[in-house]
C-alpha cells in the first residue's frame, strides 16, 4: 500500500513539472508577425502592453490558412485542407474512414535552438460547435509517404511538411485547428473556414 502512495506522489510531481513547462511555452505562442495568441500573458492589467500600445491578449488575432503561427519551438503553416476523403493509402495497405477523413497539410519548422519532436497526436481539430477531434495516427501513416507527422524529431532550422488526418462524421465540418509543439504547450489556433 505504501508503494502505491509513493508512486502516486511521484506521478503527481511529474505531472506538475510538465504543466509548469507547458505554462512557459504558453508565453511564447505567437504568430510570425509577433502577435501573441490568446494563450499569451501580459504584465499590465490596464489593456496596454509594455510599449504603451494596445495589449493583443484580449483581442488575439486568429490565423488563417497560409499564415505562419508559433507555439514554443515550432512555427506552423497550414497549407491546405481537404475533407470528404473516404480512404487513404493503397488498395492493399490503407485505412478507411468511419465517417470522412479531413486531410490537413501542415509545414512545421523548428525555430528553437534544440531538437523538438513533432507528434500528430498533440494536434486537435474542432467543429464550429466546439466538438473536439483527435488525429488518426494510423491513417496519417498511410497519408504520408515518410510518416512525416507521426512522430518526428526536427532539428533547429529544419522543417517538415506532412498531412494530419482527422476522421470526422460525414456531415461534420471542421472550423479550426489547434497546433501544439508538445503535449503541455498552450497551442495556437488556425481558422479552417
Amino acid at each position: 500500500m505504501r508503494k502505491i502512495g509513493v508512486f502516486g506522489l511521484m506521478l503527481a510531481a511529474a505531472l506538475a513539472l510538465g504543466c509548469g513547462a507547458g505554462a512557459a511555452d504558453q508565453e511564447s505562442a505567437t504568430t510570425a508577425g509577433g502577435v501573441t495568441s490568446s494563450t499569451g500573458t501580459s504584465d499590465d492589467t490596464d489593456g496596454k502592453d509594455k510599449d504603451g500600445g494596445e495589449d493583443d491578449t484580449d483581442k488575439a488575432k486568429t490565423a488563417k490558412i497560409g499564415d505562419p503561427v508559433r507555439d514554443g519551438r515550432f512555427e506552423f503553416t497550414v497549407k491546405s485542407v481537404k475533407c470528404g476523403v473516404r480512404r487513404v493509402g493503397s488498395d492493399l495497405l490503407g485505412a478507411t474512414a468511419q465517417g470522412q477523413y479531413c486531410l490537413i497539410t501542415v509545414r512545421v519548422k523548428n525555430i528553437g535552438k534544440k531538437p523538438q519532436s513533432f507528434a500528430d497526436s498533440n494536434q486537435k481539430a474542432y467543429a464550429a460547435d466546439g466538438t473536439e477531434y483527435s488525429s488518426d495516427s494510423e491513417a496519417g501513416i498511410y497519408a504520408n509517404k515518410d510518416a512525416e507527422t507521426f512522430f518526428k524529431e526536427i532539428n533547429p532550422g529544419n522543417a517538415i511538411t506532412g498531412v494530419l488526418v482527422f476522421d470526422i462524421p460525414k456531415k461534420a465540418r471542421l472550423a479550426r485547428l489547434e497546433l501544439h509543439d508538445s503535449l503541455f504547450s498552450g497551442g495556437v489556433t488556425v481558422q479552417l473556414d
